[in-house]
């Protein structure tokens, strides 16, 4: 499946990209053939299985792996950016499983090895847009959201999605600190749930997460700043009314439920009508859903996004 207005990126182009299909190739060969890349699986817990012909590409080059890698928003690990890398060894991402319940006729508990399994690996290359205005573009690896919601059959009452991270100060030692109620709870409407560019997420670059990164399942909702993407879930409630959500609660002036990218609305701090993308010098505009408004925009008709931020 094609999505419109998302061209598929010209790897003779951009450096990183080749390197990475090489990779990708060696990594066809140890597997045996393209067989194995087509059966959505996890591979001795180092790598992920997914066909290259599901890609989604941009034409912005790719962030490098190493900045993917250490400079993250993970508060609960640690609030710097390079804290959390530097702690996630701690993580246990085995054993690990997600439960689906709420507004649901047949919920369910998955093991994160049925998750993986669950449906056929994608390769999608996305932006991530940080709300203080940096940004990275990053092959992830995963399949729609949608395909695990349908699993569990919601209900006609079921109108918006609460995604709960895992809590445990033991291996998240920034859960020691106040500086949000614990644990970390995100939301989507369900309609931006079932949109085919929200991504349940399990890879990137090839590789399973790096715990930094949300290891071992996260979403990524390209339109959407960045800490609307949850990390580390452990829960998935499908619910009547709008959840609240730990940064609306931690300040509501700031962080709406919506949290499209949108440059017309300023953080109270700071303007969003540029950011920096990592390994680059100079500022860019922000562009309206990050880019994606061919795709998403229709999901806000007739709202006030500047009230509805």
């Amino acid at each position: 499946m094609k999505l419109p207005g998302i061209p598929a990126i010209p790897a003779s182009e951009i450096t990183p990209r080749e390197l990475f299909y090489q990779r990708r190739h060696f990594m066809q060969l140890a597997l045996g053939g393209s067989a194995a890349l087509l059966a959505g699986a996890a591979v001795g817990g180092e790598k992920l299985a997914s066909s290259l012909s599901e890609a989604y590409g941009l034409t912005d080059k790719l962030t490098p792996l190493e900045d993917v890698s250490q400079y993250n928003n993970f508060y609960e690990f640690d609030t710097s950016k390079e804290g959390p890398a530097k702690m996630a060894g701690r993580l246990k991402t085995r054993p690990w499983t997600v439960s689906v319940e709420g507004e649901v006729r047949k919920p369910k508990q998955f093991a994160i090895e049925d998750l993986l399994k669950l449906a056929p690996m994608q390769e999608r290359i996305y932006r991530l847009r940080c709300v203080e205005a940096w940004s990275m573009v990053i092959p992830w690896l995963g399949y729609p959201l949608a395909e695990l919601l349908k699993q569990v059959e919601p209900t006609s009452d079921a109108r918006f999605v609460e995604f709960v991270s895992l809590h445990d100060p033991e291996q998240l030692p920034g859960q020691r600190r106040a500086v949000l109620e614990w644990p970390y709870r995100e939301g989507l409407r369900i309609d931006e749930a079932m949109h085919p560019l929200a991504l349940l997420t399990f890879g990137l670059y090839g590789e399973v997460l790096p715990n930094q990164n949300g290891a071992p399942i996260r979403i990524v909702v390209p339109w959407k700043y960045g800490f609307k993407s949850a990390k580390s879930i452990v829960k998935i409630r499908l619910l009547k009314q709008q959840p609240m959500t730990s940064w609306m609660q931690a300040g509501p002036s700031e962080y709406g439920f919506y949290a499209n990218v949108n440059p017309e609305v300023d953080h109270p701090r700071w303007s969003q009508a540029k950011e920096r993308r990592l390994g680059e010098f100079l500022k860019r505009p922000t562009l309206p859903f990050n880019g994606y408004a061919e795709q998403v925009a229709g999901l806000y008709a007739g709202m006030d996004l500047t009230k509805n931020f």
